[in-house]
């Protein structure tokens, strides 16, 4: 079976998923692309040898410049994003720092929404500060204050939406308008919604960047990113792949292949328990707040409605004041929610926040405790009545 003609954009995703970057013709009939693993690649004519050369990249018949199942994955992901190309990296963070490397230079200025990514602030701070890169930092939501904060050299403006932890909902064909007139880049780490809830190219973004770790990937069994750019960034992404020797296994790219198949069915059923949980929450009495931008009480919420298709199984809930025994007995009594890091795979999680997560301007969470939680692929009536009995639980002890 060959790959299926994409044009037809009216093709159900589920359809489209199924075919897309598998060409089984190519593969000696195999329904799935084979993992290819290996550094030297063979050529059998001196012809072929040039012919296989680019003009940045004279040495690109090697390994670590990818194989047919590398371009298979970066192909797919390129179709859903509506890029004009793709690049693999090992991890969402490489993909993250790398589609910033690409594009600035000492002496540049970056703006950064405040709600980005923990290690990405990070890698800002500390890596292109270090390096004479300016960064600045804006609230998510406040338009007005990035127009402010525009420089004559702000090279590149980074935006996440929703927030990372605090899910801010921001405005990206506004913020994409003001970078245009800047003549500035847009990257935009979109993993939270994936191409299937939210096309980030569709609204001027420049880069878009997943962690494929998550639900791409879907299993919690590789780490990979993945960074999508249009014509305007393709070769500055190209470069800074190639110039720092970012390379991913074969075998995490395999698994990102594999887990795509299943990615709309999966992201569905994230979709409908995550809000089920949420709204379930919203009304608990232990609970102050639920963070979720499909919830009609989310400051965010008509942003959401208007630029979103859906929302994935990850979002915020501030649960009222409790004493460190309290919670340590509600993460004792989950039956299904584990703790740890990472989301986007079929388990459940919940993960308090501790220290909560660094805003310039301030803003805190009263005196609750700020929880994310991720509803997995288990039944929604389990995870409720699992919230509900570890809540009960911890509000029947004392201190």
């Amino acid at each position: 079976m060959s790959s299926l003609p994409f044009a037809d954009q009216s093709q159900e995703i589920t359809t489209r998923l199924s075919h897309m970057g598998r060409d089984s013709a190519a593969h000696g009939g195999f329904v799935n692309v084979p993992v290819y693993r290996g550094s030297t690649i063979l050529a059998e004519s001196l012809e072929q040898w040039n012919g296989a050369k680019t003009t940045d990249n004279p040495m690109a018949n090697y390994g670590r410049f990818g194989s047919p199942l590398t371009r298979s994955l970066e192909s797919a992901i390129c179709t859903l994003e509506g890029g004009a190309g793709a690049v693999v990296f090992p991890s969402g963070l490489s993909a993250c720092t790398h589609a910033l490397m690409g594009l600035v230079s000492a002496g540049d200025h970056v703006l950064i929404t405040d709600s980005v990514y923990g290690p990405t602030r990070h890698f800002a701070d500390h890596v292109l500060g270090r390096m004479g890169v300016a960064i600045d930092y804006f609230r998510p939501t406040d338009v007005e204050q990035l127009k402010q904060k525009i420089r004559n050299n702000t090279r590149v403006i980074y935006v996440e939406s929703p927030g990372s932890i605090t899910f801010e909902v921001q405005d990206i064909s506004a913020i994409t308008a003001i970078a245009r007139k800047q003549d500035a880049y847009v990257v935009m780490d979109n993993t939270w919604a994936t191409p299937l809830f939210f096309k980030p190219l569709d609204h001027g973004v420049d880069i878009s960047v997943q962690a494929a770790t998550k639900y791409i990937i879907g299993h919690s069994d590789a780490l990979l990113g993945i960074a999508t750019a249009n014509d305007r960034a393709l070769r500055h992404l190209q470069a800074a792949a190639h110039d720092f020797g970012e390379t991913a296994g074969p075998d995490d790219v395999f698994l990102a292949l594999r887990g795509l198949r299943t990615l709309a069915i999966r992201l569905q059923q994230h979709y409908e328990s995550g809000v089920r949980l949420a709204k379930w929450l919203e009304g608990h009495p232990a609970v102050d707040a639920v963070l979720h931008p499909a919830l009609p009480s989310h400051p965010g919420h008509e942003l959401w409605r208007r630029d979103f298709t859906g929302a994935s199984g990850l979002f915020g809930a501030v649960l009222k004041p409790m004493t460190p025994h309290q919670l340590s007995v509600l993460f004792k009594a989950f039956r299904f929610f584990g703790i740890g890091l990472s989301w986007g795979g079929f388990e459940s999680l919940a993960l308090l926040i501790d220290p909560l997560p660094k805003r310039d301007d301030g803003r805190a969470f009263g005196n609750g405790h700020l929880l994310r939680i991720h509803a997995g692929l288990e039944s929604s009536d389990d995870l409720i009545h699992d919230f509900d009995a570890a809540l009960a639980a911890a509000r029947k002890v004392a201190g």
